[in-house]
């Protein structure tokens, strides 16, 4: 995860496209992160990322189809909201504490699936 600078600005990542997803890294990451697509998901891996306690990384995903996958190491706590048709599959942090991952999720069709390794 990228930092911002010091002056307390955040920077956004913005990924658009028409049809097709966006493979994302975290270490490519600011703390806010939009992928918006018509059709296509987001496949997001956060397990080589250090994001430090207390710190809150936000995704926004809008699309028409299309949902998140995202990969996440055992102690994030993933807060997921937004309106979609498609269910939320985590079954939350392994370990106590952590950093947050906060996903925003607008669209038609298309869960959020949470991985943790």
């Amino acid at each position: 995860m990228t930092k911002t600078d010091g002056n307390g600005q955040q920077k956004t990542d913005v990924k658009v496209s028409l049809i097709g997803g966006h493979r994302l890294k975290g270490e490519t990451l600011h703390e806010r992160t939009l992928t918006v697509s018509l059709v296509g998901g987001a496949d997001i891996d956060l397990t080589g990322v250090e994001i430090p306690d207390g710190a809150e990384l936000r995704i926004t995903k809008l699309s028409l189809i299309g949902g998140v996958s995202l990969k996440v190491r055992p102690d994030v706590v993933v807060k997921v909201h937004g309106i979609r048709l498609g269910g939320v599959s985590d079954a939350g942090p392994i370990e106590p504490g952590g950093p947050t991952v906060r996903i925003d999720a607008w669209g038609l069709l298309g869960g959020v699936t949470v991985t943790r390794r």
